[in-house]
């Protein structure tokens, strides 16, 4: 979601910030550098993974996280989130095609439900799914293919992955995905999304369509 689809203006990092002061990580302060680029290595992963491996235990990481979920729920009800240019109609031009829509995201149950409904998407999609919905987060392939389960399809042929991490591509590939796509609009460079074997690279979610054969006038 967060960098594929939705535009959150750093609440993301901001959020981190805030779950991890109260450890004694702040800006300026030893550890806190290494575990921002922890953060940003690991973008698209489950939240509480990552602060059980930056915070050592499960006590603190429990409390980071529900640090992290208060306030990026803060920034959401303040508006700091906003859908990507060409998201929306690029997931009404998928239907319209007949694929099913699943947006998975690192965030809790809890965060990804309050962003779905500040955008009011919960009716332009068919499913959504956490980490804790499928048993693993990327970069293993549990988000896609309990989509594939859970949304009637066949074969993993069938299955089309895309996102703005190298772990959402890590995920694609270890699922067998038809296509994997890395999208240029998150925290990912080009160069990141090629290490990790992105057979596409795509400008926006929107340059998926005509990858797939749709036409990009459905997007208008």
């Amino acid at each position: 979601m967060a960098g594929t689809t939705v535009a959150d203006d750093g609440s993301v990092i901001a959020a981190f910030s805030s779950a991890v002061e109260q450890f004694g990580l702040e800006r300026g302060t030893p550890g806190y550098a290494e575990a921002l680029a922890y953060v940003h290595q690991t973008m698209g992963q489950s939240k509480i993974e990552v602060f059980r491996h930056i915070l050592g235990a499960e006590e603190p990481a429990q409390q980071a996280n529900g640090r992290f979920e208060e306030h990026y729920a803060a920034s959401v009800r303040a508006g700091d989130v906003a859908a990507l240019p060409g998201a929306e109609e690029t997931f009404a031009a998928l239907r319209a095609a007949g694929i099913k829509i699943c947006l998975a995201t690192g965030f809790s149950p809890l965060t990804r439900d309050a962003l779905l409904d500040a955008l009011g998407w919960r009716p332009l999609i068919d499913l959504a799914l956490s980490p804790a919905d499928a048993g693993r987060g990327r970069p293993w392939p549990d988000l896609p293919l309990t989509a594939l389960l859970r949304l009637g399809g066949g074969a993993v042929s069938e299955l089309a992955v895309a996102g703005d991490t190298a772990s959402d591509v890590e995920s694609g590939l270890r699922a067998g995905a038809g296509l994997v796509a890395g999208v240029l609009t998150g925290s990912a460079t080009r160069e990141d999304l090629e290490k990790a074997g992105a057979p596409v690279i795509l400008d926006s979610i929107a340059a998926l369509l005509p990858v797939l054969g749709i036409s990009a006038r459905a997007v208008s």
